[in-house]
Order: structure tokens, then C-alpha cells, then sequence
């Protein structure tokens, strides 16, 4: 299978390099960040995993996709933020049968990417994978979890199973949804609840449990979401949106999330596609959304005072 991975963060280069592994793959790492590039390319993709180094020298990486061509399945990886760019920009990889898969956070990331290969050939999903970037051509496997992939209509036909399948033999465990949506919402009100109210205040995931007043704008937070997707006929996988988000809180409490790392490295952060979201949705079918109101301004104001400050 030829396979293209755009974006190659820590989670790309981690699907990339286990895809890469399976005898019979082709797969592609596109990038932008170029010393990151050369890097695999003189040296392959350095993983730290389980305590051991693996480097993957199997697969090619690249600052564009025009060298690349049409591929099987292209796999986005980039920021929400980055999706609409980064699809145009790299549009060779999507041929009339190309698969997109997008395994990103928040909401936007299906429609921007049809967009660019067709509604009819965008897959979606969740990945409970844990990467960290180490510096050019070098990661760490952080922790190992299931991916959810589906078709958006719910079907579960032979193309979904190739994927599954095409994870699988690279040591992914994978499992298919009839409810892709819902798993995409499932994931977003986790975000939502965490996200912003560590990346405001500093702390790993399992502090905020710890602070009452923290815990409860957590919990609220994500009430106001879940009654988002309520109108929006939308059902959240997790019975208990709320419970599950501090579960997912309470087993990463060490972890800092992707939105506080942004904030530390000055990146923009996906405040727009998870709580701005919920705001947005919030706004158009006339739903009070005041603490995810308040959580987006404030990250925003964070990104305004970082900038002003570099």
C-alpha cells in the first residue's frame, strides 16, 4: 500500500514508522519543517519505544507532495489549524481513489479535507496514542492505545476493513465504529474539558482534578458541549461525557496536554476547533455556552500576550 502521512509530528512519524515496518508498504512523511525532513532522510526515523531506540529507514520524507504523487491513503497528522493549508498545499497525494484518514482533534478537520479529496473518500477516527517530538528525525512512543477509524456514513465495508487491517499488521490496534461521529464528539468533549484549563493554568491533566473550582469548570464545561451535540443529533459514545472525561483526566495525570505545550513553545494553539467550536455551535442553534465562552477568550488572550512577548 502506498501511504502518505501529512504531517509528520509525533504522531505522524509514529504511524509512519510502524507503517513502514510492513513488508509491501510504500509510505511518505510530509513535512514542512525542513531540517526535520533531511534528518530522515539521512539518517531514517529514530524512535524511542519501550525502552529500546527503533530507527525506520524504510520510509521517505518530504517537504512537498508533488514528488510523491497519488497515493492509497493519505493520513492527516497536522494541527487543526493547519488542515485547510496543508491538504491544498499537498493535493498531488490525493488521486480519485485515494482513502483520507484524519485522526486529529476537534471539529472542521472532515469537511476541510473533503474539501480537497471528496467527502465520498474522507475516513475519521480517534487514536488514544500517546508521541512526543525529541528534535529533527527523533521521537518517543509514549504510550500505546486503540484507534477508532469508520466511514462517515456508517458503513462497514472492505475499504474500512483494508485500513483496519493495513494498522493492524503494523502493530496498531484498531477496531471499527458505526458511529464515527460520535467518537469524534466523544474525543472533542474530553479536549474541551481539559485542554484549555490546563494550558491557562500550567498544570498536567490530573491537577485540575484536584482543585474544586477547576473540577467544576471542567465538568461544566463539558455539559455545555454535550448539550451542543444533543441538538445537533449528535450522541457522544461515553453514556457520561462528563465521568468519562475526568476517567480520561485522571489516567494521563501526568501528562500536559497538546494545547498547554503550545501555549509554553508560543505555538498557536486548536482553542477554535474544540472549545471556539462548542462557542460557535453554541451561537447558532441559540445555547448558552458561557464557560466555554470564557475558556476560549482566555487562551486567546494567552496566544495575544506570548506573541506580544516574543
Amino acid at each position: 500500500m502506498r501511504i502518505a502521512i501529512i504531517g509528520a509530528g509525533a504522531m505522524g512519524c509514529l504511524y509512519g514508522g510502524k507503517l513502514s515496518a510492513v513488508e509491501g508498504n510504500e509510505v511518505h512523511l510530509v513535512d514542512v519543517w525542513q531540517e526535520h525532513v533531511d534528518a530522515i532522510e539521512r539518517d531514517g526515523l529514530r524512535m524511542e519505544d519501550g525502552g529500546e531506540v527503533l530507527v525506520y529507514d524504510r520510509l521517505r520524507a518530504h517537504s512537498g507532495a508533488a514528488s510523491v504523487g497519488p497515493v492509497d491513503l493519505a493520513i492527516v497528522f497536522v494541527k487543526s489549524t493547519l488542515t485547510r493549508a496543508a491538504v491544498s498545499d499537498n493535493r498531488e497525494v490525493f488521486g480519485p481513489g485515494t482513502l483520507a484518514l484524519t485522526l486529529q482533534n476537534g471539529l472542521g478537520n472532515i469537511e476541510e479535507i473533503a474539501a480537497v479529496a471528496g467527502e465520498g473518500n474522507v475516513l475519521a477516527g480517534t487514536t488514544a496514542h500517546g508521541a512526543h517530538m525529541q528534535g529533527p528525525g527523533r521521537m518517543r512512543h509514549a504510550g500505546s492505545g486503540l484507534t477508532l477509524i469508520g466511514e462517515l456514513d456508517g458503513r462497514i465495508g472492505p475499504r474500512i476493513q483494508r485500513v483496519k487491517e493495513a494498522l493492524e499488521a503494523a502493530g496498531m490496534e484498531t477496531q471499527i465504529s458505526g458511529d464515527v461521529l460520535g467518537l469524534v464528539w466523544d474525543k472533542l468533549l474530553v479536549n474541551v474539558g481539559i485542554n484549555a484549563l490546563t494550558a491557562i493554568t500550567g498544570l498536567k491533566n490530573g491537577e485540575l482534578l484536584r482543585d474544586p473550582e477547576l473540577c467544576g469548570m471542567l465538568e461544566e464545561a463539558v455539559r455545555e458541549g454535550a448539550k451542543v451535540a444533543e441538538a445537533k443529533g449528535i450522541v457522544p459514545i461515553s453514556r457520561d461525557p462528563v465521568a468519562h472525561a475526568k476517567d480520561v483526566a485522571r489516567m494521563t495525570g501526568e501528562n500536559r496536554s497538546s494545547m498547554l505545550q503550545d501555549v509554553l513553545a508560543g505555538r498557536r494553539t486548536e482553542i477554535d476547533m474544540i472549545n471556539g467550536a462548542i462557542v460557535e455551535e453554541g451561537k447558532r442553534l441559540g445555547i448558552p455556552v458561557p464557560v466555554n465562552e470564557l475558556l476560549t477568550e482566555r487562551v486567546h488572550q494567552l496566544e495575544r500576550e506570548r506573541k506580544e512577548g516574543s
